[in-house]
C-alpha cells in the first residue's frame, strides 16, 4: 500500500488508535528521509491519543562509542542498544501505569534516560527510526510499520544542513554524510519491502 497525502496518513493512524487496545506504529526510513517529520505530524494530529517514542533514544553514549572504537561510525546499526529498544517496546505492550523512554538530544549528542512518559491510557505509540525493519526482533513488536521515501538529493541536503545546524562546518558535514550517513541509508533502503505501507509525500 502507498500513501501520498497527510490526510491519508492521519486517517490510518487514527484508525489504529481506535482499535480498543494499545497499538504501536513504527515509521522507518533512511537518515534525513523525513520519518521524524511524519511521526511528529501524526502525533500532533492525534493529540492525547498518541505519544512519540523515537528509536534514537537508544544511541550508545559517547564514552561507550569511544571505548568500542565506533565513534566515527555513530548512527550505524551497532552504535545503538537494539536489545534495550526491543525491551522498551515489549514494556509498552504491558499494563504498567506509565513507561518512561529515553530521548536523544542532538545539541549534546547524548541520550537522556526517562525523558518521555507514556501513560497506560495512551492508545497509540508512534516510534520512528532508521532500523525498525533491519533489526529482526523489532518488526514483530509493531502493529504496523510505514517506510518513508523521499527525493534522494533533497534527503542528502537535509542531512548536511542538520549537521551544520548543530555546529559542524559545511565541509565536515558533507564529508560525514557521504561517508557515514549514506552507508547507513543503503542498509535501510534494502529493508523497504518489509514495510506494511510506503509513504511518499
Amino acid at each position: 500500500m502507498v500513501i501520498t497525502s497527510e490526510d491519508e496518513l492521519f486517517a490510518r493512524a487514527h484508525a489504529l488508535a481506535e482499535r480498543g487496545e494499545r497499538q504501536i506504529l513504527g515509521i522507518a526510513g533512511p537518515p534525513g528521509g523525513g520519518k521524524s517529520t511524519v511521526a511528529r505530524a501524526v502525533v500532533a494530529a492525534l493529540g492525547e491519543q498518541a505519544r512519540l517514542v523515537p528509536m534514537d533514544g537508544f544511541h550508545l553514549a559517547q564514552p561507550e562509542l569511544v571505548r568500542l572504537g565506533r565513534r566515527d561510525r555513530m548512527g550505524a546499526p551497532d552504535t545503538f542498544d537494539s536489545a534495550g529498544y526491543a525491551a522498551l517496546l515489549q514494556r509498552l505492550r504491558g499494563d504498567e501505569p506509565v513507561v518512561y523512554a529515553p530521548e536523544f538530544r542532538r545539541e549534546i549528542e547524548e541520550p537522556i534516560a526517562g525523558s518521555i512518559a507514556v501513560p497506560s491510557q495512551t492508545p497509540l505509540v508512534v516510534t520512528e527510526g532508521n532500523y525498525l525493519l533491519l533489526w529482526p526482533g523489532i518488526k514483530p513488536l509493531l502493529d504496523e510499520c510505514w517506510y518513508v521515501e523521499t527525493d534522494e538529493e533533497l534527503r542528502v541536503q537535509r542531512l548536511i544542513q542538520r549537521h551544520i545546524q548543530f555546529g559542524k562546518t559545511p565541509e565536515y558535514a558533507r564529508a560525514w554524510v557521504l561517508r557515514s550517513d549514506e552507508r547507513n541509508a543503503e542498509l535501510v533502503a534494502e529493508t523497504a519491502h518489509r514495510a506494511d505501507v510506503l509513504v511518499r509525500l
